[in-house]
């Protein structure tokens, strides 16, 4: 079995008196879908910025390609090969499709005071990284805003593996979707990890999550309630972990009670 390119040990972040995660304990490995899940508060938020380099935990070990890790900021993060895509996707709407793709990492041809950016490459690029995930588009001087919902994340998604992320961490990125765009992402998620990259997806729907996912993980208050492989697991298993079906089933006994309680009056 080949090793983890992430491996997290008995991570700690705390902010103030506030502890938001204790003894995190997980790893991620290359051509793999690792499913992050839990509500909101849960603690995966906190989780996705110490991976990408935005927070340090408070303790623990972060191990990245098997060497213990600290990375300063998002940018070195970024540079080691593990790239985040929030929800928000960090895109300009009225900029065209192939200037998001190289933003802040414009292609240049020429040298010193002849450089220019090197358009032709761009939209040829653009062209050619969209279509190896099944998205063909007629002119990648479009609009991003005018793409879909679902479009807009694969574009994310392409663009990550094409500046040679090692680790794809996916924020909730079905979220906001329709069930056929939801699809559409779900989809290229697959091709991401089939390229041998790593992918983290957040999620706090277990549905899509079990679509993709080889691992799941679930938070709930900072720690880690429980960790599965797809194999043999059954779905509604899943969900009844990620819905917290131990904590309904006791309200519902106190709402009977009180019920039973306020009859007998």
């Amino acid at each position: 079995m080949n090793e983890p390119i992430i491996q997290l040990k008995h991570i700690s972040k705390q902010f103030g008196t506030v502890i938001a995660l204790r003894g995190i304990s997980t790893e991620i490995y290359t051509g793999e879908v690792t499913c992050l899940l839990g509500d909101n508060g849960a603690g995966k938020s906190t989780l996705i910025k110490i991976l990408s380099g935005f927070h340090r935990p408070t303790e623990g070990e972060y191990l990245f390609q098997g060497k213990p890790t600290s990375f300063a900021s998002p940018r070195e993060a970024l540079a080691a090969g593990i790239a985040t895509v929030y929800q928000d996707l960090a895109m300009v709407p009225l900029m065209s499709i192939w200037r998001n793709f190289f933003l802040g990492s414009e292609p240049e041809i020429g040298r010193g005071p002849f450089r220019r950016y090197d358009i032709a490459f761009a939209k040829r690029t653009v062209k050619e990284e969209l279509g190896k995930m099944g998205i063909f588009i007629r002119d990648p001087e479009q609009p991003v805003g005018t793409m879909s919902g679902g479009e807009r994340q694969s574009l994310a998604i392409a663009r990550a593996v094409y500046h040679g992320a090692k680790v794809l961490i996916l924020d909730e990125p079905t979220a906001a979707l329709g069930v056929k765009q939801a699809g559409v992402v779900l989809k290229y998620v697959v091709q991401a990890k089939a390229r041998g990259l790593g992918v983290i997806f957040i999620s706090h729907n277990p549905h899509h999550a079990f679509v993709v996912g080889d691992r799941f993980v679930i938070l709930r208050r900072g720690r880690i309630y429980g960790a599965w492989h797809k194999e043999g697991l059954d779905r509604d298993v899943l969900v009844r972990a990620m819905s917290g079906s131990e904590e309904l089933d006791a309200l519902k006994h106190e709402l009977d009670e009180f019920a039973r309680r306020d009859v007998q009056k």
